[in-house]
């Protein structure tokens, strides 16, 4: 059998064990539905055991022995590009980095973080997606993105955490008049929002708003109210909550190393202090 064929197989069982399901696995994959279950079963009848039990049409159970085949795999594929790295001798190769982060992050730390982080690193090609703080998370244990900066302290067994800077949450707009405007269940804030609301026994409507600029744009036009960072407040009045309002930022990657100038970027993240207005 053709190593080259074996490590597509892995390629493919490691996102169809990443996302629990043929068909996603098949749009990330860019190749057909058939195709996924194909390499999947060359792989098992290969390896002389299940790593899937399909149940019903789309849901499958992962086997015993496909948990142990993803923790080898994902140290391979990670080691294969560290060998990639190592043996391209061209000193002008470029690094990508892929970063996700969560919307306040985003929109108000990012762009001064990112400006330091393209100097320091002028080889790194930067690539940035916006998420909510589950979604970062989830992405980094599918190997989507390289570096995450969530909103609320999520863990994982494959992912180490750091705490950054804080975050102060403030009362935007007018909370007499409403509505509410949330975001959603897997966002940072609104943990905050849920309990403000809960605290205080307020009972109005809601809007559910996945996007931190959609709001405080609303904020600005004189709709609404929220819970929302003070960094984000500029222009909107508002009123700073308690000490219990406060959170922080975090920096997550993989525990697995990452190759040598990611690891360096990493490095550098930590020990970043956000400048003074």
């Amino acid at each position: 059998m053709e190593v080259i064929a074996i490590f597509k197989w892995l390629e493919t069982f490691k996102v169809v064990y990443e996302t629990k399901n043929f068909s996603k696995a098949s749009e990330i994959l860019f190749i057909s539905q058939p195709t996924v279950s194909a390499q999947i079963k060359q792989l098992e009848n290969e390896l002389r055991t299940q790593l899937f039990i399909r149940n019903g049409r789309k849901e499958i159970i992962v086997t015993a022995q496909a948990e142990l085949l993803y923790e080898k795999v994902s140290d391979l594929i990670d080691d294969w590009e560290k060998i990639q790295q190592a043996v391209q001798t061209d000193q002008n190769q470029v690094t990508h980095c892929v970063i996700g982060a969560s919307h306040t992050f985003a929109n108000y730390v990012l762009p001064k973080l990112m400006i330091e982080l393209y100097q320091a690193f002028p080889r790194m090609h930067f690539k940035i997606k916006m998420m909510n703080s589950m979604e970062v998370l989830q992405a980094l244990e599918q190997h989507t993105i390289d570096l995450g900066f969530i909103e609320k302290p999520l863990s994982s067994n494959q992912i180490i955490r750091y705490p950054l800077m804080e975050d102060q949450l403030v009362l935007a707009g007018d909370v007499l008049a409403g509505p509410w405007l949330v975001r959603e269940n897997s966002s940072g804030v609104y943990y905050y929002t849920k309990r403000f609301l809960d605290e205080k026994d307020i009972k109005q409507p809601t809007i559910e708003i996945q996007n931190n600029e959609v709001i405080v744009g609303l904020l600005k036009q004189g709709f609404g109210c929220s819970v929302i960072s003070e960094r984000a407040a500029a222009g909107i009045a508002y009123q700073k909550l308690d000490d219990s309002f406060k959170r922080k930022f975090y920096l997550i990657r993989r525990k697995t190393k990452s190759v040598e100038e990611i690891e360096r970027c990493a490095e550098f993240v930590t020990k970043w202090d956000e400048p003074l207005e």
